[in-house]
């Protein structure tokens, strides 16, 4: 019976890692034979788990949704990853997310053992990060996005482009790439036969499944590399306000510190330089040249300027 209930819980395992196995998949990763697991599967339906099975050579089986969440099964590096997640989203740029990240996080350190708790508050204190006051998207629309490039399902939904104009988009979703400071969906555009990047924020209301679409692959193989790639040729936005400070150290070195996707840095002579923000500035680009540690004059907009100037006014009235 011991091996047996281990052996379930295996099987459950392994139908939340994947969407589909067939049934001489499970049977070798279990070693047992492929009747085993049919009568494991039967098991796991009498208990009220909702696993689907198709017939015939391509046949498989799959865990659906069902009324009731099942166990998770981690092991130690998924736990502590999730863990490490979750305090990250509590703060992260995910509408309404935060507060339901704290609930699971408190559930999830409830349960996981001691030498777990250890490495979890070990990396939460040895790391940090600040916030930008970037675009929040809404939680829901990021996990049916996400769900449909898993499954490769065609999507439709309205989008503001940069003109502010509105329009309807059908496309077969790929990867959502996470830029530091926006979300991006690499998308094939079905009414424009092309490859297309959307940024996240701008999906506006509901995202509505329209059939099955084809798995492809981005160009170069990399979202990421493709996401970067199509920001750097629009220069982020055309008609972006940026930002500029001179630091007073060589670009060489400043250039080490500062990606290269979120601003420039120019040589102002040996021992200084110009930083440019790729996108329109922000107050966080203020906090972000700051921590650099070394001295700062701020150039432009006026704007800028004027934000900084508050900055100082209001950390020395708390010193």
């Amino acid at each position: 019976m011991v091996q047996t209930s281990a052996r379930l819980l295996a099987l459950l395992s392994l139908l939340q890692v994947r969407r589909e196995w067939t049934g001489q998949e499970l049977a070798d990763r279990l070693e047992v034979t492929p009747r085993t697991i049919r009568r494991d599967v039967d098991k796991l339906r009498s208990l009220g788990y909702p696993v689907e099975a198709a017939p015939g050579v391509a046949g498989g089986y799959r865990l659906s949704a069902g009324g009731e969440l099942p166990p998770l099964l981690l092991d130690d590096a998924e736990a502590v990853a999730v863990a490490v997640g979750l305090r990250t989203a509590a703060s992260g740029t995910i509408a309404g997310i935060e507060e339901t990240s704290v609930r699971a996080l408190a559930k999830l350190e409830q349960v996981l053992p001691s030498r777990l708790r250890r490495r979890v508050s070990a990396l939460s204190s040895a790391t940090s990060a600040f916030s930008f006051q970037g675009p929040r998207i809404d939680a829901d629309v990021l996990a049916a996005i996400a769900a449909a490039c898993r499954d490769a399902t065609r999507l439709e939904f309205a989008y503001v482009a940069r003109d502010d104009k509105a329009t309807r988009r059908h496309i077969e979703p790929v990867a959502v790439v996470y830029s530091g400071h926006r979300w991006y969906l690499v998308a094939f555009d079905l009414n424009r036969d092309d490859w297309r990047t959307f940024r996240l924020d701008r999906v506006k209301g509901r995202v509505r499944e329209a059939g099955r679409g084809r798995r492809r692959t981005v160009p170069g193989g990399d979202p990421a590399a493709y996401v970067q790639q199509q920001l750097g040729r629009r220069a982020w936005d055309e008609d972006a306000i940026r930002g500029r400070v001179r630091l007073a150290v060589c670009a060489e070195d400043a250039s080490r510190r500062i990606p290269a996707r979120y601003a420039t840095v120019e040589p102002d002579g040996d021992e200084a330089c110009i930083v440019s923000t790729r996108g329109s500035w922000s107050s966080e680009f203020l906090v972000w040249m700051a921590m650099l540690d070394v001295p700062m004059q701020v150039l432009d907009p006026p704007e800028l300027v004027d934000a900084a100037r508050s900055l100082v006014t209001r950390l020395a009235a708390a010193a």
